[in-house]
């Protein structure tokens, strides 16, 4: 990566863990719900049977009422993990799964873990992101697991960035390893970009 694309993610992650620490509760709440609208929806439209999906953090567009209505509507929901070597174990998702702080202070599930190749059997993957832009570009906040992970799948399905409405911009910086998405969900809508070669 070079120094001026580096230098421009590092300053771009900053202004947008800023924003972030700046919504209120209520603004939070209502992108929770908005998420979930947009996200049922989006399952819906493909046919999606399983999938993968983060478990966000307090600043995070909310993904953890999606998550709880996707298991009580039957779907498998594959909960990532994170390890030591940059990869991403999985774990399935039950009505009553604990969570405990992963590496990085993130939110995990707690139960049996299933290898990084579990993940090839799902119909979609929502995944974090800290901005997207209109060309698909999604710019991830730096340790790239979900980069590994996207490029590393045969047959990669559709793949959905989830970020706030304001995250959503005309670029942002990007390398060769940056993976492109499929599409991004924000609390008000979905966008679907054209495919990109994987």
């Amino acid at each position: 990566m070079s120094d001026a694309i580096a230098t421009a993610k590092r300053a771009l992650r900053a202004e947008l863990r800023e924003r972030r620490q700046l919504h209120t509760d209520a603004a939070r709440e209502a992108a929770a719900e908005g998420i979930q609208r947009q996200l049922d929806t989006l399952v819906d439209s493909l046919g999606v049977r399983s999938l993968s999906c983060f478990l966000s953090t307090p600043t995070e567009p909310g993904t953890r009422e999606f998550v709880d209505g996707a298991v009580k509507r039957g779907l498998r929901v594959l909960l990532p993990v994170t390890r030591t070597d940059g990869l991403l174990d999985w774990a399935v998702a039950t009505p009553d799964f604990d969570i405990t702080e992963g590496m990085f202070g993130l939110p995990e599930p707690v139960g049996e873990l299933l290898g990084p190749i579990a993940v090839n059997d799902v119909d979609l993957l929502v995944i974090p992101a800290a901005a997207v832009d209109r060309r698909g570009m999604r710019m991830g906040w730096g340790r790239g697991f979900y980069d590994k992970t996207i490029g590393s799948m045969e047959g990669c399905p559709p793949v959905y960035a989830v970020v706030y409405d304001s995250e959503l911009l005309d670029e942002v910086p990007s390398d060769l390893h940056d993976q492109p998405v499929t599409g991004v969900v924000t609390p008000t809508q979905t966008v679907h970009f054209a495919p990109a070669r994987r």
